[in-house]
Formats: C-alpha cells, structure tokens, sequence
C-alpha cells in the first residue's frame, strides 16, 4: 500500500477523533491506530525498494552509456586503421575519434548527472514524507500516552493537563 495513502488514513483517524470537552486532546480509535502503524511499517520498506529499484536503472543507464561509448571507440578505431593509406586521412580519422570519444565522455556523465539527480530528487521526496509521517505518528502516541496517563492519575493529584500535539496546518 502506498505510504502517502496511509498517512491520509492517519490523519483522516485523527480528524474522526473525538475530542475531550475543555482540553485539546482526542480520543484515538486504539486498534485503527495500531493497524495503521503496521501497514506503514510494512509500506516503508516497499518505498525504499523503489528507491533502490531508482538507483539501480540509473546503474543500468551508466553502464549502457559506457557500452556505448566503448562501442563508439572501437567502431571509430576501425575505421581509422582501415585508412591508413593517406596521412591525412588517418589524421581526420584520430581527430574524429578522438572527438567521438570525448563526446560521448561527456554523453556519459551528463547521463550520469541527470541519474544522480533524479535518484537524489526521489529520496529527497521520500525522506521528507518519511519524516512527516514520522512526526505524525509520534504525535498519536504522544497523545494517547497522554490521555492514558490521565487517566491513570487519581483525581485528588491530578495536575494541569499536559499539552497535546494539535492539529496544525503542516500535519
């Protein structure tokens, strides 16, 4: 299942909560909470496999960039021992290689560039929402740790409610 889908399930319980009347915090479907929990703990892994499955087409593209530049060599150093005949020819020959060489040197490294990239983009996005879906599930726990301890105070000692984590614009 998809970890952006999840995280809009946990906000959605959350949203559903009911809230206790004179303080901010919320009472928390505990098993809907808990299930939650588990997909992503099984949805994580899944977003690192495309991760993983990103940088290895990058591995794959570098290698068939190099291939092709091998290739080009190769066919460029074919012709120019084919025409040996002239000097001058045999020199357009090397000077052409050599820039087909060099051309695709920098093929393969822009390619190898736009890759880095790429895979640099796609786990920048994935920690950040890693990271958001992180937060959002410490701020459940924090808040049914909350309401529990509360409920577990005796009334004679209670003290001032504690802050709970809020809803707020960045969750």
């Amino acid at each position: 299942m998809d970890i952006l889908h999840l995280v809009d399930r946990l906000e959605e319980l959350f949203n559903e909560s009911r809230p206790i009347p004179f303080t901010n915090n919320v009472v928390v479907d505990e098993d809907r909470m808990l299930d939650l929990i588990d997909q992503m703990r099984v949805a994580i892994p899944e977003e690192v496999k495309k991760a993983q499955k990103l940088m290895a087409e990058r591995d794959r593209t570098l290698a068939q960039a190099q291939e092709e530049a091998a290739r080009t060599i190769r066919l460029a150093r074919e012709k120019s021992e084919g025409m040996i005949e002239r000097d001058a020819i045999v020199e357009a020959a090397q000077a052409r290689s050599e820039q087909i060489l060099e051309q695709a040197k920098l093929d393969a490294e822009a390619t190898r560039r736009e890759a880095d990239e790429y895979v640099l983009e796609a786990l920048t996005n994935l920690e950040i929402e890693m990271e958001r879906s992180l937060n959002q599930v410490r701020n459940g726990i924090r808040a049914l740790q909350q309401t529990h301890a509360a409920r577990n105070t005796p009334p004679a000692r209670a003290a001032a409610p504690a802050p709970v984590a809020t809803k707020s614009e960045d969750e």
